[in-house]
């Protein structure tokens, strides 16, 4: 089993939070902004449930166009309510109100305009939509809309100087993904036409009550579309063996209590692979005798050329283009100090380059199995990179490969400008902009890995602030991509995706609070909302789905685990919550990192690098 950190063990890096993109943030934001959110939630819906507006607004929400039938939640009305109770605990006061008056003018246009055109079509063809349809869209348009925003008012790192971009697989995917959305679409209607008591009971459960399953489902049929294609795509690209000469580089910041595991793993690993494994340990700023370990372990092993240098600068990337620097081989394996592949990993990794137009390739991380988030966290995982990525990778479409585990082609690193630094997401930034030009990304869930998962609320809250700033840091990066003329799937499709889904998140445990308010007080008795919707909220397809990615991945042990993936969904969009009010408002972003030339080598009167 997979030894813990010690307890007294500083999980917080200059990597953290990054300076002055983040700022300080309490405990009590997030439940000063829930109970804000609350009492503003039932004052416009007693509001907007009372005369005069109730003869206006008969559905209890903000709607002036036609429609059928009778909607469940206003989500109109909470979107108002939440982007009040972001901007009054999110930013200092001015940034406040400049952030409420932009994010709900814009709202209010996009959904005046979808009105309008409601009102049109009603009038030239007679068409009305459901009330639903409007609902649903009304919620898609307030996530993406925030999150947008939030991109463009809030800190965040300069956009990249240059963004790479080849055309190459972009039209072929464009096409995929059109095809897989028509199927899609298609296979949705037919079964909300079936005569089934299943779809009668999807009907009643779905997110906003009523629904339909044809909705409900659109989005797993459309992945599992892509999933069954992205797996007969990696079968047939994967070449049994290829075992050129590889270079792993490990980043290292006080890692002595685990780095001995580390580097017996890749022991293993290299014994298998049949290779020259070459392997730099790059010592960050350790206070607690990690070079020292490498070192030590080092002389014990006899498939790696293990050395280890020092890199005095602080941060992850200083350390990562440290070693890029001082790789020599065509391949470099990016492996965080806390991760032990499988005897099997780095083989199975590197076989996909035996094509040169493999430029990342990732894999499947699995917990340790000893800690309480640990069953949680292997059906995300399975989800995501089991399941997700291989979906993505049908369409050239993954954007981020995990920096716990990243093989790449080293001359695209360096070719895109090594990693970058003073962000949150230098190792989805690297993916995404090496598969931007022209390179395939991959991800294999058969190349495992064990890493690290938090043992502690307080390190799990550091993790997860950590990662859900990335999107934003990233998609800021790399704006050119979102904005620009490039025809690309991951900027035009993907990366919106993300940024929708962050904001969806974000929004998830207000929304939890809302469908509750608005059924136990029973502002509108029409409303068809039911316990069973609230609680679709909470479990929602992705807990279906991720039961469904674990049988896919032969995994079934691991269904163990579903209550406590659950409750961990909430755990996770609660952090999403946080992470946005995170970011810092009206500061300066810093300049954009520089690649770091080779650093000194362990000089002979401290410690002799081993070959």
């Amino acid at each position: 089993m997979l030894q813990r950190a010690p307890k007294d063990h500083d999980y917080w890096s200059v990597d953290s939070a990054p300076a002055k993109l983040t700022r300080p943030l309490s405990i009590w934001a997030a439940p000063t902004l829930l109970v804000i959110f609350t009492a503003v939630a039932a004052a416009l819906l007693a509001a907007i449930s009372a005369e005069p507006l109730a003869a206006i607004f008969p559905n209890g929400d903000v709607v002036f166009s036609p429609y059928l039938g009778i909607h469940s939640i206003p989500l109109r009305i909470f979107m108002v309510s939440f982007f009040v109770a972001f901007s009054a605990v999110g930013a200092r006061a001015p940034q406040r109100l400049r952030f409420f008056l932009e994010v709900t003018l814009y709202y209010i246009v996009v959904c005046a305009a979808f009105d309008l055109i409601n009102i049109a079509a009603y009038r030239l063809t007679g068409f009305v939509y459901s009330i639903h349809v409007v609902e649903i869209l009304s919620g898609l348009f307030g996530f993406y809309i925030f999150s947008i925003r939030l991109l463009d008012q809030g800190t965040m790192p300069r956009r990249a100087p240059f963004a790479p971009f080849n055309p190459r697989f972009k039209v072929t995917s464009f096409i995929l993904i059109v095809l897989a959305v028509g199927a899609a679409i298609a296979v949705s209607l037919w079964i909300d036409t079936l005569d089934l008591p299943l779809v009668g009971d999807l009907r009643s459960v779905a997110l906003l009550g009523g629904t339909g399953p044809g909705v409900f489902l659109f989005l797993p049929v459309l992945f599992f579309l892509l999933y069954v294609l992205g797996t007969l795509r990696a079968l047939l690209r994967r070449k049994p063996r290829y075992c050129p000469p590889v270079t792993a580089i490990i980043p290292a910041h006080n890692e002595a209590h685990i780095l001995p595991r580390t580097l017996n793993a890749l022991e293993k690993a290299a014994a298998q692979y049949g290779g020259e494994v070459n392997v730099l340990v790059l010592d960050n700023c350790s206070t607690d005798g990690t070079a020292q370990t490498a070192l030590r372990i080092f002389a014990d092993l006899p498939n790696l050329r293990g050395q280890v240098f020092d890199v005095p600068i602080p941060g992850k990337s200083n350390a990562l283009n440290a070693g890029i620097a001082r790789t020599t081989t065509e391949i470099v394996i990016r492996i965080d100090a806390d991760t032990q592949v499988s005897p099997a990993s780095v083989g199975r990794a590197v076989r996909h380059f035996w094509r040169g137009d493999v430029g990342v390739v990732g894999g499947l991380p699995i917990a340790p199995g000893t800690g309480k988030f640990d069953r949680a966290r292997n059906l995300e995982t399975l989800l995501k990179h089991g399941y997700y990525q291989v979906a993505y990778g049908a369409v050239d479409a993954i954007v981020g490969v995990p920096g716990m585990l990243a093989v790449y082609r080293t001359e695209a690193v360096r070719n895109v400008g090594g990693f970058t630094g003073g962000m949150n997401g230098e190792d989805t930034d690297m993916s995404l902009r090496i598969g931007e030009m022209g390179f395939r990304v991959v991800g294999d869930p058969t190349i495992t890995y064990v890493s690290e998962v938090p043992a502690s609320w307080k390190h799990l809250r550091e993790q997860r602030m950590r990662w859900f700033r990335s999107v934003y840091h990233v998609s800021s990066r790399n704006r050119d991509y979102l904005d620009g003329w490039m025809p690309s799937v991951r900027g035009k499709i993907i990366l919106p995706f993300m940024l929708l889904n962050s904001g969806r998140r974000a929004m998830t445990v207000p929304l939890v609070i809302f469908g509750v308010l608005y059924y136990f007080v029973g502002f509108n008795p029409q409303s068809p909302l039911t316990v069973q919707a609230v609680f679709a909220v909470v479990l929602g397809a992705p807990a279906l789905m991720a039961a469904f990615a674990a049988l896919a991945n032969g995994r079934i042990g691991a269904l163990i685990g579903l209550p406590e993936y659950i409750a961990f969904r909430l755990v996770r969009s609660y952090l999403t919550l946080e992470s946005v009010l995170s970011i810092a408002f009206g500061e300066t972003a810093p300049r954009e990192a520089q690649l770091l030339l080779p650093p000194p080598a362990v000089t002979q009167d401290k410690m002799q690098p081993t070959s």
